[in-house]
């Protein structure tokens, strides 16, 4: 079973998180409803048409509606071999240099907390128990045998604390499957705010969202802190999402404050959905949206459609 998180904006816990010595893989892949983006480094000395050394390129293959639908209490992939065909197309596209690839996940699928403990057993295998017990009235799914990953954010001589991600096993276990039947493995996985943070500066306080068709994440990280991440199912009526949405930046900007001492002056974004508009419905003229990861220039490999790349060029950021 391939490692959730496996470094978020920290340092991983050594020989818990990283698959190899050298971080993660220089390929990764985003299932979503509406497709599946691929991202790749090229090999080492290429450069894009820019001139740039080594910048990702980017491919897209899409999905009929209806053939992913993510959840934790039912199969999501409905139509098995046309996710396993659009994984393998969008990589041929991409021309990875590895099989390995780090797969980025909806975050409706992940359950991620912050938890505190007095201590925490060194090693990963003593650790892990641990986590799984902490968690067992946190989830409404088995976590016996759910996919399970932590790393440490602080640590002192009286509390340790540690981000944790856990997801239902058998799902976990679909999307891994489709991974190698178009001939990969997965050896990492994030949900895709998670992996979308990583573009931020490290040292910067920063208060983000992440705008889905099932739903909408905040978060406010700041150093090696996650201080809050929020996920907000969103209703089908346009009137009542716009007016959820609001009131969720609302309570994150409010909580950015209250945390940090004072208002938070831009909101990264990143979803499928024009930041534009996205800023106009938000009707908050002290925040200012920017977007988490600004498509680029070149290396586009197909047409990307309304996907965003915040989440692939994330999970890269961490590439060996």
């Amino acid at each position: 079973m391939a490692k959730l998180l496996n470094k978020v904006r920290t340092t991983a816990q050594p020989g818990a998180k990283a698959i190899s010595s050298g971080g993660r893989p220089p390929v990764a892949i985003e299932i979503s409803p509406a497709g599946v983006l691929a991202a790749a480094r090229p090999a080492a000395g290429r450069r894009d048409k820019t001139g740039a050394q080594d910048a990702p390129v980017y491919a897209f293959a899409s999905l009929p509606a209806g053939a992913v639908v993510p959840g934790i209490d039912e199969p999501n992939l409905r139509a098995p071999e046309l996710i396993t065909e659009a994984i393998r197309s969008a990589l041929d596209q991409v021309s990875p240099r590895a099989r390995a690839i780090t797969l980025v996940l909806p975050d409706t699928l992940v359950r991620v907390f912050v938890l505190d403990f007095d201590s925490l057993p060194a090693k990963a295998e003593e650790a892990v128990p641990v986590v799984r017990f902490r968690l067992r009235k946190m989830v409404p799914f088995d976590v016996e045998h759910a996919g399970v990953s932590y790393q440490t954010l602080s640590q002192n001589k009286a509390e340790c604390k540690v981000l944790t991600a856990v997801m239902p096993g058998p799902i976990l276990a679909e999307y891994e499957a489709a991974v190698r039947a178009a001939g990969y493995e997965p050896g990492a996985v994030l949900p895709s705010s998670l992996a979308a943070l990583e573009i931020t500066d490290q040292m910067e306080a920063v208060l983000a969202v992440n705008l889905s068709g099932q739903g909408m994440t905040t978060l406010i990280a700041t150093g090696q802190d996650l201080l809050l991440y929020r996920i907000l199912e969103l209703p089908s009526g346009m009137a009542e999402r716009v007016a959820e949405m609001q009131r969720g930046v609302a309570v994150a900007a409010a909580y950015y404050e209250d945390k940090l001492g004072a208002p938070p002056r831009r909101l990264h974004y990143t979803g499928n959905w024009n930041i534009d508009e996205f800023a106009e419905w938000l009707q908050q003229p002290e925040l200012t949206v920017v977007e988490l990861a600004p498509r680029p220039l070149s290396g586009i490999m197909t047409p990307l459609g309304q996907e965003s790349i915040a989440g692939v060029a994330g999970a890269l950021a961490g590439a060996s």
